[in-house]
């Protein structure tokens, strides 16, 4: 047979290409059933028809659901501290230095960030459906602050360097630290933005329908997103783990036929 077809390099070139197309079907596999898991979960717009269910419901709840729709403040909403007219229901404020300390045994300087301060405020809100600001039907979203999900907007971010004058650099060289920056940070959840919650929703003196943690110990989630394009990203996910797995399904396969077929080839001669 032909040395080069029965080199170690091609022997882990397929190999590898195997190994990693059967871990990015796995990865496409898991994918794929957190994408069913999600479809199974009801999805509801706040309306009337999600009113109407409620209503018909045993105790008047459904203990999980996703609802979509648009952040609306219920009282006056926060204003950002460094943007000018962006207004959100909550608002987190990060300041947080950035030292340097010399390390003896590297001997350099290592950086470090240190006092951290994390100020955040909230206001109560709603969801209510896209095209209507301000509407009489409307999910309260309680306890906002337990539910995971990455559905705050960094609106500001700023560094501040350090200014260091001679007797400064001096103290700091002899103490062994000194100061980089300050770095300021501004997140909101603005008002009129899309988002979709997950949770336990109830209606309370029939007309007051409140989206809350589940009580079955399920996850409460808010997402930077409407239900489709929610899942749509997902579908994406999932599709490129699928073409990466056939990619490299494909080069293992056309390693071992150029292998096969240049040993019948040397056989022949």
């Amino acid at each position: 047979m032909s040395d080069i077809f029965l080199s170690p390099l091609t022997v882990i070139c397929a190999g590898s290409s195997f190994a990693f197309s059967a871990l990015f079907y796995k990865l496409y596999s898991e994918k794929k059933q957190e994408i069913q898991r999600l479809k199974e979960i009801p999805n509801f717009k706040p309306d009337h028809h999600l009113l109407q269910i409620l209503n018909a419901s045993p105790q008047k709840r459904l203990h999980y659901v996703a609802v979509d729709g648009l952040v609306q403040a219920d009282s006056e909403p926060i204003s950002s501290q460094y943007v000018p007219r962006c207004h959100g229901v909550i608002q987190k404020i990060t300041v947080q230095e950035h030292w340097k300390y010399w390390n003896s045994a590297l001997k350099s300087w290592v950086s470090k960030q240190v006092n951290k301060k994390e100020t955040t405020n909230t206001v109560p809100f709603s969801l209510v459906q896209p095209g209507s600001y301000i509407s009489e039907i409307s999910v309260h979203v309680d306890s906002p602050l337990e539910a995971s999900g990455d559905y705050l907007e960094r609106v500001h971010q700023r560094l501040r360097q350090a200014k260091e004058g001679l007797i400064d650099t001096v103290v700091q060289e002899f103490s062994g630290e000194k100061p980089i920056a300050l770095e300021e940070r501004e997140e909101l959840l603005r008002v009129g933005a899309s988002i979709t919650a997950f949770g336990e929703i109830v209606l309370e003196h029939d007309k007051v329908m409140k989206l809350r943690p589940p009580r079955d110990g399920r996850s409460y989630i808010l997402i930077a997103s409407d239900y489709k394009s929610f899942i749509q990203r997902r579908e994406n996910s999932a599709s490129m783990w699928k073409g990466l797995t056939v990619l490299f399904g494909f080069t293992g396969v056309s390693l071992v036929a150029g292998f096969i077929h240049s040993g019948l080839k040397d056989k022949k001669n």
